[in-house]
């Protein structure tokens, strides 16, 4: 019975502790990441960075946080182990999100004010190729299979193809008024697009580039006009996407196989960007008028905690 007991405790002494993760939300109004345990649901440390931070990302050796500083015109990179700005890379006018490669060493940037895509070399930290593409784009993802390159442009109401093989833009597929976001399933059949005025998100066809189904949301006491698709990622598992709503206040759970929603959790206001846990039991929302993080149980679909953090969370990238 002893040795029973021992050996259990020895199993449960090296396993890894349960949501042992960091999290790095960037702070629009107030120009700081704010950095969080996500076990202990605490914040750890605030970190001044350039103006109107947005987009973020880690470095494929987790080594570097990516953060589009807006108002700066860069993308800044910073050390993760002490919070310093490494560099400025240049990254056009105003970059919005971007979308960091699958073999990690490029940096694909949505620039709003210059209508571009601009590509970032990240071992010479140079621009590689720029793309013109429609007015307002926010945007980017990379297929799964490295071919394209896809951006919204918010004002024209398109999805931007850019074929990488030939650094051209090839395509634009029509979408509901001002998309938002974009986001590959992991087995590339499907490119979900959050139209934030036309209260969607839209399903296209990469191989056809054409609109196939849209999924519409309706929450008991929300005003329609209130329902503002953001961001959206998938669960490691691609069963569930989690759909930030905006002023709606509300994350969405979506079936991805049925493309119906399984719940509606109520989080904090304004809600832009979500971020998923590495073991896919917990989504982290951005709500940017609350000031906070919401911590949410996708069993339950219940927030299980609430941290606060800097002006105006925007983007949450997640480290182990």
């Amino acid at each position: 019975m002893m040795k029973a007991a021992l050996a259990g405790l020895a199993m449960v002494a090296g396993m890894p502790a349960l949501h042992a993760e960091t999290l790095y939300v960037s702070n629009e109004r107030g120009n700081s990441i704010s950095v969080i345990d996500a076990a202990s649901m605490t914040p750890l440390a605030t970190w001044p960075v350039g103006g109107r931070p947005r987009g973020i990302t880690l470095s494929l050796d987790g080594k570097y946080i990516l953060l589009c500083a807006s108002s700066d015109h860069a993308v800044q990179l910073i050390d993760r182990a002490t919070g310093k700005i490494i560099a400025d890379l240049p990254s056009g006018q105003d970059p919005e999100q971007f979308f960091l490669s699958r073999d990690g060493r490029t940096l694909f940037v949505a620039n709003e004010d210059d209508a571009a895509l601009t590509a970032i070399d990240l071992e010479s930290r140079t621009v590689a190729f720029q793309v013109d593409v429609g007015k307002e784009p926010e945007g980017v993802a990379q297929s799964p299979d490295g071919r394209w390159v896809v951006v919204t442009s918010e004002e024209d109401n398109v999805v931007n193809w850019i074929d990488l093989t030939t650094r051209m833009m090839v395509d634009a597929t029509e979408t509901d008024q001002r998309p938002r976001h974009v986001e590959f399933t992991a087995d590339g059949t499907q490119l979900w697009i959050a139209a934030e005025i036309g209260g969607t998100v839209q399903i296209a066809d990469p191989h056809t580039r054409k609109i196939t189904a849209a999924i519409r949301f309706a929450i008991a006491g929300v005003q329609d006009h209130l329902i503002l698709p953001c961001g959206i990622r998938f669960t490691p598992d691609g069963k569930t996407a989690i759909v930030a709503l905006g002023r709606a206040n509300h994350i969405a759970l979506v079936d991805v196989a049925t493309r119906t929603v399984r719940a509606y959790v109520p989080v904090g206001k304004r809600v832009w960007h979500v971020a998923i846990s590495a073991d896919g039991t917990r989504a982290y929302a951005a709500n940017g008028l609350s000031d906070s993080v919401s911590i949410v149980d996708l069993a339950s679909a219940k927030v299980v905690g609430t941290v606060p953090v800097g002006a105006g969370p925007w983007g949450i990238a997640v480290a182990p």
